[in-house]
């Protein structure tokens, strides 16, 4: 076969052909050029970072007909047979199927004689981690005091599991996972010299399902060019990897910020007609959470190109910031916890279910139940007035119902540090245009926090023009956090109750000279 796949055509053979590392680059190219070699070196890394790849690369070095050199010439028999893997003073092992103590003895056997064809031989160790602790132990006195004219580069992707005493006689250099954008500019190079249409949008996707590899990241380009006939286009892509475009997980996070569960299930439904992949699904999610949470902090770090920034940013709005990070964090363990649901669309829907049910503003501090609408509370605070209507086009959705304000429902509505502060608070008055709220002295800290966000988020509720002003005093207990404090007690002063008059309880205590040592209200 005359074709060779990405990955083996565009492996680099120099040290400037090395996309990214640029710290373990650096640091070999010095020590090359000052002649300050080590004898045994351990590169780290996840896969297809460049462990092997850079190992080769210090071989040549190490053996260019030149002269030892940090850029050899590519073109003696030295590099020419490294780069055919034939260049016989150039051992590679797998340390997966070399394991046993005898063949590690026998190599370090061989290693005493002098190189056949180069000037060093350069043993290169592959998943050292691999190898059986009395393989370890043979290879511990050549490593402290190896021949001359040998090098040792051991490569792993789990070097907790090599021994302290082998890592102690390695010079260690851990390979970083290549960021997206840097993985998506090299196939950008690579597609261009290839002549091979492409449509950027796919090379995200293609960079991003890679995490970190880039040797991955060139194999899932050879599939997609095949997949899509020669051409990588965003939308073939996108089937072929199973992900899914941001713009249909909009649709979820905007079905949340409404609390509409019917509508979150459906989204769901069609996501799973797709036959996407639920992993990347809820990866996906989590970066669109993050750059929500992007939008709300920090905005100017959004990329003018970011896709559907405007909508991202009416989303930003709409959700709080507190929230966005709650739901970032349940994506996050979603995903992690997907291979251990019943299956992949029940964990997916499970996350959602999670996101929806744990909000900070769907649950009712003092009751625990779902709190939609005013009418669902059974009386207001006492020390309220009407609300003046105020002249909106969305009116309904924005300001609480006539009559008397309930300020309990007002503020389980409202979420995070703007929930707390406003749990804090009584209503001394309210008239058209003006709500006058009390708040004790020590939540000043609360009020020059969360203030602004609390005027903003009442003026959402009640309509724009209402004045909203703060003054410090006693709230004689009226305040929401002060009611739901003694319904807490209340129910479990009940609760005690039930189990000390419980019979059966008794009877268990009585018996097996047990104790209560907590009691919960459910």
């Amino acid at each position: 076969m005359s074709h060779l796949v990405l990955a083996r055509k565009w492996r680099p053979r120099t040290f400037a052909e090395m996309v990214g590392q640029e710290h373990v680059v650096r640091a070999l190219s010095n020590a090359l050029t000052q002649g300050r070699l080590h004898h045994a070196y351990l590169l780290t890394g996840t896969r297809g970072v460049g462990k092997t790849t850079l190992a080769r690369i210090l071989a040549k070095c190490l053996n260019c007909e030149t002269g030892l050199t940090a850029m050899p010439c590519g073109a003696c028999p030295a590099c020419q047979g490294i780069e055919a893997g034939r260049f016989v003073d150039l051992i590679e092992i797998d340390a997966a199927s070399y394991t046993g103590v005898d063949n590690m003895r026998e190599v370090l056997e061989n290693a005493q004689y002098a190189p056949t064809a180069g000037r060093y031989k350069v043993y290169i160790i592959d998943e050292v981690h691999m190898l059986s602790k009395s393989a370890f132990n043979a290879m511990l006195k050549t490593l402290e005091e190896p021949p001359a004219h040998v090098v040792f580069v051991l490569a792993t992707t789990d070097p907790q599991k090599v021994p302290v005493t082998v890592l102690s006689r390695c010079l260690q250099f851990n390979l970083k996972q290549l960021p997206a954008a840097r993985v998506a500019e090299h196939l950008k190079h690579v597609l261009e010299a290839e002549g091979v249409p492409f449509e950027a949008g796919a090379l995200d996707l293609l960079a991003r399902a890679a995490a970190g590899s880039m040797r991955d990241a060139l194999s899932l380009t050879d599939q997609a060019i095949a997949y899509g006939g020669g051409r990588v286009t965003e939308a073939e892509t996108g089937t072929m990897l199973g992900v899914i475009d941001q713009a249909y997980l909009y649709p979820l996070l905007e079905a949340l910020a409404d609390n509409d569960g019917p509508r979150l299930m459906q989204e769901a439904a069609r996501i799973d007609e797709r036959s996407l992949s639920f992993d990347a699904a809820l990866q996906d999610l989590a970066t669109l959470l993050y750059q929500l949470s992007l939008a709300q902090t920090v905005p100017e770090a959004v990329a003018a190109g970011t896709p559907e920034r405007d909508r991202l940013f009416a989303l930003a709005h709409r959700l709080d910031t507190e929230t966005v990070q709650l739901y970032y964090q349940i994506a996050t363990l979603g995903r992690r916890d997907l291979e251990w649901a019943p299956d992949e669309f029940a964990g997916f829907s499970m996350t959602l279910l999670r996101m929806l049910a744990f909000a900070p503003e769907v649950r009712d501090q003092s009751t625990g139940d779902r709190n939609l609408e005013p009418a669902s509370r059974s009386a207001p605070l006492p020390a309220t007035a009407p609300v003046s209507p105020t002249p909106v086009a969305d009116a309904p959705a924005r300001q609480e119902a006539a009559g008397e304000l309930d300020w309990i429902v007002l503020t389980n509505r409202l979420t995070g540090g703007v929930k707390q502060l406003a749990s804090h608070c009584t209503v001394l008055e309210q008239t058209t245009g003006l709500l006058r709220l009390r708040l004790p002295e020590t939540q000043k800290p609360l009020l020059e926090t969360f203030g602004d966000k609390l005027r903003a988020a009442l003026g959402d509720r009640l309509g724009e023009r209402m004045r909203i002003e703060f003054e410090f005093g006693d709230t004689a207990g009226a305040a929401p956090a002060q009611v739901a404090a003694r319904e807490q007690a209340r129910r479990l002063a009940d609760a005690q109750a039930a189990i000390e008059a419980d019979p059966f309880v008794q009877t268990v205590l009585r018996q097996f000279d047990a104790k209560v040592t907590q009691i919960k209200p459910i």
